[in-house]
């Protein structure tokens, strides 16, 4: 039987529109928005944290759209897998996590062989160079007799040429604790393919196994790499384009070798993992037996390797509490955010919950968003208000995605377009609610459009750190006292719908009882 609701409600999350007061380069202010001008002056409003610590990432780190997702439907900050390595690292637990002291023993009591692989900077996307030194400091500390550094160099979410800096970081850690080996430098883009181009992870593998590269001392990988920056056109190289210098001969992946591969990000790392783990997808005359292999986190659901920090996917998001109650719910976006309001809005999970009904909205299909900055607003809108019409759904939910996709093309006057049209399909969403009696609740996942120019003039493309706003159309917010971000909107829907907020949601309600 389902649970009475007192007030039905549609939960609007617009892509990457921030609050600030700086009005040149502000795609936002500068827009045509009388919709949300409105609606900011006559409704409860208030601003809410959507960076950082308050959404699971480290501090001083700009949202994005699947955090923000994430941490507006399960109503808590989910530490991302960033942070939970660096707290195990500081908490001094990564030395007794399981996975790592089963691979430790096998090498230790093996053959003594052990090797990290992975994407080796400080960027911060997929991995981080300070989980690599803190890894082989507990390969030392344990006794494993070698242990090799396959270094995958990055060079795209880092300067192009910034890699000599971090293996030399590699080696001076080396000599600072008098233990590991430099074996190999390749570039993410043999290492690190996604698209099923196995003749670059071909490059990679051979090096790793075979040695196929141009061979160098240790201490001389930083000159070669340096050669390579200033070589003619023809032949240079960056960071992410180094095909293969070995370092050490001896540290080839051999039979029986212990694999820990250090990413933390998966969707990079499938295709060298399962060349190893698994079977290579290419011709190759040489394939290591017996290998132990181990990932960060879970790459795949598929796969059988130990796993450092397995995905803990959290348990009463709002769309499966509104389940459990029996209630009715629409999820809408378009096609380039439709995984937004399903698979991050519910908390990391594919499933679909008992009750729950998904509308994707075909995106267009232009090269670029700036050339139809409209994207599809006035589709997702129209698939809101039938749904708002219908009175099947006491929860509704959508994304508008304009302000997002357009800001990030940098181009300005696209961006002011995609603002001032998302701002008029708000406007026809918030006149269906009040004919049908439903509160509107508007936030976003983070800001992007509000800063469109750099300080020195030219195109911005990033999200940025500033705060979002959260309007309610319905109700009042209380005295908030404490700093309110992402985690406090699905238990203000909740409560506003007249419903008890689970347990496991962090967040605090803010309206006003």
């Amino acid at each position: 039987m389902a649970s009475q609701v007192k007030q039905n409600v549609c939960l609007i999350v617009i892509d990457g529109w921030g609050i600030t007061d700086t009005i040149k380069g502000n795609a936002i202010a500068n827009a045509d928005t009388p919709v949300m001008d409105n609606l900011q002056n006559e409704y409860a409003f208030h601003s809410l944290e959507a960076s950082g610590l308050a959404v699971g990432l480290p501090a001083g780190v700009m949202g994005n759209s699947e955090v923000g997702h994430t941490t507006i439907g399960s109503g808590r900050a989910m530490f991302q897998d960033l942070v939970k390595i660096n707290l195990s690292i500081q908490e001094d637990a990564l030395k007794t996590n399981k996975a790592l002291t089963e691979a430790m023993h096998r090498a230790k009591n093996g053959n003594g062989r052990l090797h990290f692989l992975g994407l080796v900077s400080d960027g911060g996307v997929h991995s981080h160079i300070d989980h690599l030194l803190a890894l082989l400091k507990i390969a030392k500390d344990y006794g494993v007799a070698k242990s090799f550094i396959q270094f995958f160099s990055d060079g795209r979410d880092t300067s192009p040429t910034s890699g000599v800096t971090y293996v030399q970081r590699v080696l001076n850690y080396i000599d600072e604790i008098n233990y590991g080996t430099l074996a190999t430098v390749v570039g993410r883009y043999y290492a690190m393919d996604r698209d099923k181009r196995y003749d670059r992870i071909q490059i990679a593998y051979e090096g790793l196994v075979k040695g196929v590269g141009q061979l160098a001392s240790p201490e001389a990988i930083t000159e070669v790499m340096v050669n390579r920056y200033n070589a003619v056109e023809s032949q240079r190289q960056t960071d992410e384009f180094m095909t293969p210098i070995i370092g050490d001969q001896d540290g080839r992946i051999k039979d029986g070798d212990t694999l820990v591969f250090i990413d933390f990000r998966a969707d990079r790392m499938r295709q060298i993992v399962e060349a190893f783990g698994i079977e290579p997808q290419f011709s190759t005359d040489v394939m290591p037996k017996d290998l132990h292999v181990v990932t960060m986190t879970e790459y795949k659901k598929q796969y059988v390797f130990p796993v450092l920090f397995p995905p803990t996917p959290p348990d009463n998001v709002i769309a499966e509490w509104l389940s459990k109650k029996g209630l009715r719910q629409m999820h809408v976006a378009e096609t380039e955010k439709y995984a937004h309001v399903t698979f991050f809005f519910n908390g990391g999970r594919e499933m679909q919950f008992e009750f729950e009904e998904r509308v994707m909205v075909p995106s267009p299909k232009v090269a670029t968003y700036n050339l139809q900055p409209e994207m599809n607003a006035k589709g997702v809108a129209d698939e809101v208000i039938l749904a708002i019409e219908s009175g099947k759904y006491p929860f509704v939910m959508c994304n508008f995605a304009p302000p997002d996709m357009v800001g990030h093309t940098g181009v300005y006057e696209a961006a002011v377009t995609a603002c001032s049209v998302t701002d008029a399909n708000i406007g026809r969403i918030f006149e269906a609610c009040e004919k049908n009696n439903y509160a509107l609740i508007i936030t976003a996942d983070h800001g992007n459009a509000e800063k469109m120019i750099t300080e020195d003039g030219g195109p911005f493309t990033a999200h940025t750190l500033y705060r979002v706003p959260l309007i309610m159309t319905r109700g009042k917010f209380r005295n908030i006292t404490h700093d309110a971000t992402l985690c406090d909107v699905a238990p203000t829907v909740l409560k506003v719908m007249g419903l008890d907020v689970p347990a496991e949601m962090s967040g605090h309600s803010l309206l006003a009882e």
